[in-house]
């Protein structure tokens, strides 16, 4: 039995990055963009305005001077002319500043008269111009790699670029195994269950960047099991639910190793999670999760979640931990890591968690109730009310 660090170290070796492809622009939020973008125009491409008024030359900045105004820019349309002394142009925000112009007269500093403005007696000084390229440049660079978001969405528009290299959503298949199981909306007969975790596991694989593949649940036999995985050929990664344990009807292990697993390992010291395996079957990583509700998302989460991460291009490290204050007491951990169902909440500014009373690994109502795992150490010395923990956020 290993730790869970030496267990995450070795799943994040069993995957690596995936390969690339183009996408549309429109297609590429919250994607991982897969390689550098360079900028290959100016924004703006010209200089622009930043405040409605009057594009005047700044020698005229004069309390009282009279300017004629000879035509105006707005957005998408330009003055061909030249502004000279004496005279001005009608300007509006973003409209190309024309020839001649150094300064943008905000309307608010002058009063209009038929054909002319007056200058008034008092005035703002800033020129309110925006410098071409200002923005961004020809050649300014956006790295990589990086989770495209709204606002990197928008600046790739802005630079004209129509085509985004991502790297390739992974594949993943999940099975959920055993006798015991039906499918929703299925009938269940007198000694089965609702098949419920691979319905969450395929929520947190697609919102964490991935693909899931439901596949059919497999009964406890090896010769069927078999014929479910070897459904997997066009994968990135097999996910099992259940039958990872050692016992007579779990046969999950000795089937993938009749298959030609190489196991990386079996069975980690955490809680709850413990029966846990990791390996390969040929060219393909195999994730063997628990059949206990919770302890197969909790394991999605601190395991399958980062090794989605690596396929995505985003480097192997384990979930970001934040904080807290402890709200109550708690008794020394035991020899295993454990994974408690929490509530954070903000008391007066601070951070503070509170674990659930209940952490049977069976219960999905506590776990959808928590928003916070509280992490604690193997053989974690009792800790006191007020002390700092770690969690992990469950966004």
């Amino acid at each position: 039995m290993i730790s869970v660090n030496q267990a995450l170290s070795q799943i994040l070796d069993l995957v690596k990055p995936l390969d690339i492809e183009l996408v549309e622009l429109d297609q590429a939020g919250d994607r991982i963009l897969a390689s550098k973008i360079y900028a290959n125009r100016d924004q703006p491409p010209f200089k622009s305005s930043a405040m409605d008024g009057y594009a005047i030359n700044a020698k005229d900045l004069q309390p009282g001077a009279e300017l004629k105004v000879i035509g105006q820019s707005v957005a998408g349309l330009g003055f061909d002319g030249k502004v000279s002394i004496g005279t001005a142009v009608r300007i509006f925000t973003g409209a190309p500043v024309p020839k001649g112009s150094d300064h943008i007269l905000i309307q608010e500093d002058c009063i209009k008269s038929n054909d002319k403005i007056i200058i008034n007696k008092v005035f703002d000084k800033n020129n309110f111009i925006r410098p071409k390229g200002g923005d961004f440049k020809v050649g300014d660079c956006i790295d990589a790699p990086l989770r495209l978001n709204a606002s990197l969405i928008s600046l790739l528009a802005a630079m004209n670029i129509a085509e985004v290299p991502v790297f390739r959503k992974p594949i993943i298949a999940l099975i959920a195994t055993g006798d015991e199981l039906v499918n929703v909306g299925e009938v269940p007969e007198k000694n089965q269950i609702i098949s419920s975790n691979n319905y969450g596991l395929k929520t947190l694989i697609e919102t964490s960047g991935g693909i899931a593949r439901l596949l059919p649940i497999a009964r406890d036999t090896s010769q069927e099991l078999k014929t479910v995985l070897n459904l997997c050929n066009n994968v990135d990664l097999i996910v099992t639910l259940g039958g990872a344990s050692v016992g007579d009807y779990d046969l999950v292990h000795s089937t993938a190793i009749d298959m030609g697993m190489e196991t990386s390992f079996y069975k980690v010291a955490m809680r709850p999670g413990k029966p846990l395996m990791a390996g390969k079957i040929g060219k393909i990583p195999i994730f063997g999760l628990p059949g206990n509700p919770v302890s197969a998302l909790v394991c999605g989460m601190v395991f399958l979640k980062p090794a989605i991460n690596v396929m995505l291009g985003k480097g192997k490290a384990p979930l970001d931990t934040e904080n807290a204050i402890l709200e109550n007491n708690l008794p020394q951990n035991g020899p295993r890591e454990h994974y408690m169902r929490a509530k954070m909440r903000f008391v007066n500014g601070t951070q503070t968690v509170e674990p659930f009373g209940q952490q049977d690994s069976s219960l999905l109502t506590i776990l959808s109730k928590a928003n916070a795992l509280l992490v604690r150490p193997a053989n974690d010395k009792a800790k006191q009310k007020g002390s700092s923990v770690k969690v992990i956020p469950l966004k």
